[in-house]
């Protein structure tokens, strides 16, 4: 293998253990707001439990792509220019 597809299978392989973590942080903090939301609505009101769920996922969602989208530099647009000799 050429140094460049093993420096692209590893970058592959480091992308796919960083989703793998991410994941599992997304199914924990996914049983921590399930709990949190059942101490403070009840038991007895699972259909507004997961009504507050959905809108409260969707809210922190929204914030952190709006974040992350700032934290991004936008490229400067190239300007094309014509050599003349």
């Amino acid at each position: 293998m050429t140094n460049e597809v093993k420096g692209q299978v590893m970058q592959t392989i480091a992308t796919l253990l960083t989703t793998a973590f991410g994941l599992i942080a997304a199914l924990a903090w996914n049983e921590a707001i399930k709990s949190l939301i059942t101490t403070f609505v009840g038991k007895g009101s699972d259909l507004i439990g997961l009504f507050i769920y959905a809108i409260i996922i969707t809210i922190i969602a929204v914030v952190a792509t709006l974040l992350i989208a700032r934290a991004i530099p936008v490229p400067e647009e190239v300007q094309l220019v014509k050599i003349v000799e």
